[in-house]
């Protein structure tokens, strides 16, 4: 049974993968399946729709049949941007959703709990805004966002030009979901070569994720 309002799932694609040598991270094949559609598989039962943020041509998602939503700050701003480009998606097409749980799109092993997790701590801590903690560090960018607060991001982005999540955070308070980071960190994140390498090793040790 679900246990906290609709919210809508945002999976954060849009950045340069850098240190991957460019292209899309979520497209890298984990023991078979690609992490974008882990993710999706993962996220889906969680949340009442889904969307993607992504930059660049929208079609190499369209096998997924979702919507793919581009930040609307130039120049690659960050995940900021994308979660301010998720929220106006909500705002516009999504009537009545208060909520967005934003995860990133090189995840491959996320917890099945993560939406409710988030929005209890949230809740506990009295605060508006919630992220993952998995052993000793925090992950910004897997959190829950209100509406609420779409238009003081705006302007923390477009006119401030700020670009740390964990600056505007605190400006509001977060709460902490915490998960253990042993037998494997629900939120190892593949952002190198030598990444995908240890996550297809983990798939293949961890059957079940």
């Amino acid at each position: 049974m679900i246990n906290y309002p609709p919210t809508l799932g945002l999976i954060l694609a849009g950045g340069l993968a850098r240190r991957m040598g460019g292209g899309d991270k979520a497209m890298l094949e984990i023991a078979g399946v690609t992490i974008l559609d882990r993710v999706l598989a993962c996220l889906a039962p969680q949340t009442v729709g889904l969307v993607i943020n992504a930059n660049g041509d929208p079609a190499r998602f369209a096998d997924t049949g979702l919507p793919v939503v581009a930040d609307s700050v130039p120049d690659f701003a960050g995940p900021l941007a994308g979660i301010l480009a998720g929220l106006d998606y909500a705002a516009q097409e999504a009537p009545g959703i208060e909520w967005v749980a934003s995860v990133p799109g090189d995840c491959p092993f996320l917890p099945e709990d993560l939406v409710e997790r988030l929005h209890a701590a949230r809740r506990q801590g009295g605060t508006p805004l919630a992220c993952a903690r998995s052993g000793d560090w925090r992950h910004p960018v897997a959190g829950i966002w209100p509406l609420a607060l779409r238009d003081n991001l705006r302007r923390a982005v477009v006119d401030e030009g700020l670009r740390k999540i964990e600056v505007w955070t605190a400006r509001h308070g977060i709460g902490l979901a915490e998960w253990p980071d042993t037998p494997v960190d629900p939120f190892f994140n593949v952002n190198t070569p030598e990444d995908a390498v240890a996550a297809e090793r983990i798939a293949l040790q961890h059957q079940g994720l």
